[in-house]
């Protein structure tokens, strides 16, 4: 089993969005970054947890934890006129992107904030911390359980 955080805009797709869909369940569409796709495409795997980071928003960090219950798999919304992940370079012969599918887990008892995971001098390899520009990030499981041991601080 691997670890991830996966960024997302709570005002387009939150952590609760997640929770009450369908089966708690979604594809995460739209990664348009190359080095997050492939991690995507080839690190990310079934049973792997997910840290659901919320960006972009008043209150940016880790809301909850997901888990991965489907592997790579063509994005749709690449070949999706209508969609604003439409890539028209992509085709159903040579698709660009790709989705993983996450199931909800759990929310936090509380929202690790970016500002206290950048303080805690235990966190040491994860590259939130340093540049964090990429929407798909590997976490380190002595990352991930600093983190997780932040809840209850």
């Amino acid at each position: 089993m691997a670890y991830w955080l996966f960024k997302t805009e709570p005002d387009a797709f939150s952590l609760d969005d997640l929770k009450n869909a369908p089966k708690q369940t979604t594809l995460w569409e739209g990664v348009r970054n190359y080095q997050a796709r492939n991690f995507m495409r080839d690190g990310v795997k079934i049973g792997d947890l997910v840290m659901i980071y919320h960006s972009s928003c008043k209150q940016v960090g880790v809301a909850g934890i997901a888990i991965v219950t489907k592997e790579a798999y063509p994005d749709p919304t690449q070949f999706d006129l209508s969609s604003d992940y439409y890539d028209a370079k992509a085709t159903s012969e040579n698709p660009r992107w790709v989705v993983v599918e996450v199931t909800y887990q759990s929310h936090l008892k509380k929202l690790v904030s970016l500002k206290d995971i950048k303080a805690n001098d235990s966190i040491t390899e994860l590259a939130l911390k340093k540049a964090g520009r990429l929407s798909v990030i590997p976490v380190t499981e002595h990352d991930w359980l600093q983190i997780v041991k932040m809840v209850s601080t």
